[in-house]
């Protein structure tokens, strides 16, 4: 029961940690792309002339 007073405090800081990422990407506009490269491999190349 000794070893939930480190592993409570140590998930919450890191899921703390990872919420700060995530709102920090979807400030910096990282998911605004929608034809980035996931959607680009579903696009036709332009013809190489």
């Amino acid at each position: 029961m000794n070893v939930l007073v480190i592993l409570i405090p140590i998930s919450l800081i890191l899921g703390a940690a990872g919420l700060a990422a995530f709102i920090w990407t979807v400030r910096s506009d990282q998911y605004d792309d929608d034809s980035g490269n996931a959607a680009r491999i579903l696009l036709d190349d332009e013809p190489v002339e």
